[in-house]
């Protein structure tokens, strides 16, 4: 039997290669090729394996071809370059390195802070200039100063301790941190507009998703404590680019530091001709150690998968053997199902989830059940987490796991029981396999139910009374919507009602709101799976 073929389109270290080739694979390394698209596509079809960084684009063009492969390894954390859902359809494992250039990149934000604070660039660039302009370049102390962190997940968190070495006051404000964990790394916990309003220095360290694109908006800008100078080394997107430069223009922002920009490469902005702004080309990771470190980690992975089958970092499947997949496959998807059913309904911070095993479940590989559920709840505020990393940013960000196992079982011999733990509320879901391996939800909020998620679903809670199906039912009449499935469940008569009703498309804002105004009901959400 012939080796395994891994193919390395980017630029990877000799001791990177060299671990590919000791553990017996058959290895083409060729640095340049990712530029090269319709090479890359002509190769492709070659090899099981695929070692990339960022300038390789894995687009469904190349997965096409690429009727061998089995796996890519992303050095570094981002996987934008890949199209994983169209890996994952094509059933090769995407794996990266999540942890690789985390104190790479915290430095490269205290370092662009520090340049920031004294104007290093413009000091350096006037003085090779031969002029001697020492009266012209004030600076100001970071000692003392507040400093506000947006998101102390890991890199956060690093650049906190950093801070404070420095004897700076750090502010932090993360949905996901609670006040323990905040207690412990030495930072106040406090919401965005406090952080806005106190902040002498504002760094980013949060994903981009939905909910954080602009978090740093033209409004939360003029929020800002005038005099705020802002580093952002973590994804372009978070800043409202032309707003900030406006109000660096007016003076109510000092200065910025940017590592990372909406567009990129990024050829043009107006924040380019300002004096008080350093821009850097996406350098948080660029560092000997860091390339390195993501470059070992990811040859050792890929050759792990592709000679033992073992998985670690994949973004799109667990930790999972060969002997245990069929039996624990339906069982993960049902775990992702309640993570991902309760995390769109909580809008508040986490402080735990517990995840209950019972029955025949109990007695299976639990693990890979547990880190799809956490990764489905994280996922709508913390975009890029996979079921391997989802234990570690729950716990970051202190938020307390909890997995019980019971051999005793109700009505289903085997059920999942998850529950959301918040400082408002508790809130849980549970479900089960049947038979033909399909999974349900049979309780919400402890409200028995029996229903099969769908790619569209609304949450409806609702008082139990006369008239909500009715106008419920006019409502989509109206708007065209078609009903599929209508489940309603009740705690008791005239109490609180839960209705989960499938539709053929997603519901628009203005149906949302009209249901949400319905004297009955108490909240409407829309569900997507």
């Amino acid at each position: 039997m012939s080796a395994p073929k891994v193919l390395i389109s980017d630029a990877l270290s000799e001791t990177a290669v060299a671990i590919f080739r000791d553990r017996g694979l058959d290895v083409t390394f060729a640095p340049d090729l990712g530029k090269d698209k319709e090479r890359l596509a002509q190769m492709i079809g070659e090899y099981e394996g695929l070692a990339i960084r960022s300038a390789t684009k894995v687009t469904e063009k190349i997965l096409k071809a690429a009727t061998r492969l089995k796996v890519i390894g992303r050095a570094g954390i981002g996987v934008d370059n890949v199209d994983t859902k169209a890996a994952t359809a094509q059933g090769v494992i995407v794996m990266n390195t999540p942890f690789g250039n985390s104190i790479t990149t915290a430095e490269h934000a205290i370092t662009m802070m520090m340049s920031l604070a004294r104007q290093i660039p413009e000091a350096n660039a006037s003085t090779k200039a031969g002029k001697w302009e020492k009266n012209r370049f004030l600076g100001v102390e970071m000692c003392g100063k507040t400093l506000g962190v947006i998101g102390c997940g890991n890199i956060g968190t690093i650049v906190a301790d950093r801070a404070l070495g420095l004897k700076m006051r750090v502010v932090a404000y993360d949905p996901f941190l609670t006040p323990e964990r905040a207690i412990e790394i030495g930072v106040e916990k406090v919401e965005l507009d406090a952080l806005l309003r106190r902040a002498d220095f504002i760094t980013l360290h949060t994903p981009l998703t939905d909910k954080t694109r602009y978090i740093l908006s033209a409004e939360a800008i003029a929020a800002c404590k005038p005099g705020v100078r802002i580093v952002n080394c973590a994804r372009g997107g978070l800043i409202d680019e032309a707003a900030l430069a406006d109000a660096i223009t007016s003076g109510h922002v000092a200065g910025a530091a940017l590592d990372v920009f909406e567009v990129e490469p990024a050829k043009q902005s107006a924040l380019f001709a300002l004096e008080n702004v350093i821009c850097t080309p996406h350098l948080g990771a660029a560092t000997m150690e860091a390339q390195e470190n993501v470059a070992l980690q990811v040859a050792e992975q890929m050759s792990d998968y592709l000679t033992t089958g073992a998985i670690s970092n994949a973004v799109n499947f667990p930790s999972i053997t060969a002997e245990e997949a069929p039996r624990l496959t339906p069982f993960i998807k049902l775990a992702e199902q309640l993570g991902s059913f309760a995390g769109q309904l909580t809008e508040v911070p986490i402080k735990g989830i517990r995840i209950e095993y019972c029955g025949e479940v109990a007695e299976l590989n639990v693990k890979p059940m547990t880190a799809a559920a956490l990764a489905c709840v994280l996922r709508p505020s913390l975009s890029g987490v996979n079921m391997v990393s989802a234990a570690t940013n729950a716990r970051d960000r202190g938020i307390a796991i909890e997995e019980t196992r019971s051999s005793t079982h109700g009505v289903y011999e085997s059920y999942i029981k998850l529950t959301v733990k918040t400082d408002a509320y508790n809130r849980s879901v549970a479900g089960t396999v049947f038979s033909n391996g399909r999974p349900r939800i049979i309780q919400v909020r402890d409200i028995d139910m029996d229903f099969e998620v769908a790619p569209h679903m609304l949450f409806v809670r609702n008082h139990d009374r006369p008239g909500f199906i009715g106008q419920f039912g006019s409502i989509m009449e109206d708007a065209g919507v078609n009903v599929a499935t209508f489940n309603l469940g009740r705690e008791k008569p005239g109490g609180d009602a839960i209705a989960i009703i499938v539709v053929d498309e997603p519901v628009s804002d203005e149906v949302l709101s009209r249901v949400a105004a319905l004297p009955q009901v108490l909240r409407a959400r829309r569900l997507s799976f």
